[in-house]
């Protein structure tokens, strides 16, 4: 499944792909976040009163939806995919059947999932509307979605330091830390994509550190470090370095002498269309006023307020 779209390219996916297949020889050494990530998008599906037949974990790093799905009914066959070959065989390990695959084009035919989950994969697509838009023509009518991707605050304080650093010592800024989409943006590019019943939630988790490098060590291990097309190609002076990582301690230290690093965490929720979908109602069609469940006054548009009635 592909769509043909002028799309501004802001990642070198060749690149993705490389950190996340080195990352996936000893990815069970920096795995946290993303086994947290598939516990709370599974605690999310168990809310939802119904199985699924066919699924899809989208992005699956190395199984852990899986994982924390095991021994549970909830959907009947799930297939694994990962843009890196060698995290596709590393998911395949606990019991489900992988493939390689891109998330920016989907070897799926129209109309043949149940469930579509993506846990924290799919920040690093370069077209995420048209992403979003495959998923949704890949899923049955009332088919499910349930992704999660890190948010713009994510390693807001590591971009601070970064940023300070190159500033004063090397006169210039360079991109760093991936852009990340906000709340807003994704429940509007969950209702382009021609998704129904839309929700984005927003959470925050933040890891602490005995040192910055340890956090520099685990974006490494997980396979999320920079791979910005803007990026400057040649690798960050030692002295721009290591002010940033002084900054990082003078500016965020911890009574206890440890560093936070933010990860900010969008979960989204949604359905591709059906007729037997719950409707929001017509503006007007209400038959109570709200000013009378709440016992207020209402003031029409238009019209100011008045402190002397009650």
């Amino acid at each position: 499944m592909s769509l043909s779209a002028d799309v501004m390219n802001v990642f070198d996916r060749r690149l993705v792909r490389q950190h996340r297949t080195r990352a996936a020889h000893n990815f069970d050494d920096a795995d946290f976040l993303f086994m947290e990530g598939a516990e709370r998008l599974f605690d999310r599906m168990m809310d939802i009163k119904r199985t699924f037949d066919v699924g899809l974990d989208l992005g699956c790093h190395g199984g852990e939806m899986a994982q924390v799905m095991a021994g549970s009914d909830r959907i009947g066959q799930l297939f694994q995919s990962d843009l890196s070959l060698e995290m596709a065989k590393r998911a395949s390990s606990v019991g489900h059947s992988s493939l390689c695959a891109d998330e920016e084009a989907l070897p799926v035919r129209f109309g043949t999932l149940d469930v579509v989950t993506s846990n924290l994969s799919l920040h690093w697509v370069n077209d995420l509307p048209g992403a979003l838009s495959q998923i949704r023509m890949a899923l049955k009518p009332d088919g499910l979605f349930l992704g999660s991707i890190f948010g713009a605050d994510t390693l807001q304080e590591l971009r601070t330091v970064l940023s300070q650093a190159e500033i004063d010592l090397e006169g210039g800024l360079s991109p760093r830390i991936s852009p990340f989409a906000d709340v807003r943006d994704l429940g509007a590019l969950l209702q382009r994509a021609g998704f129904a019943l839309p929700v984005v939630d927003s959470d925050i988790i933040t890891v602490r550190y005995q040192n910055p490098i340890k956090l520099l060590h685990d974006l490494r291990a997980m396979g999320e470090t920079n791979a910005v097309l803007e990026r400057r190609k040649t690798p960050l002076r030692r002295e721009t370095l290591m002010r940033a990582l002084g900054n990082y301690v003078e500016q965020y230290v911890d009574d206890d002498g440890r560093v936070p690093a933010t990860f900010h965490i969008l979960t989204m929720t949604a359905w591709a269309p059906a007729s037997n979908q719950q409707k929001p109602l017509q503006p007007g069609s209400a038959k109570s006023r709200l000013a009378d469940a709440l016992d207020v006054n209402e003031i029409s548009l238009g019209e100011k307020a008045d402190p002397t009635k009650k």
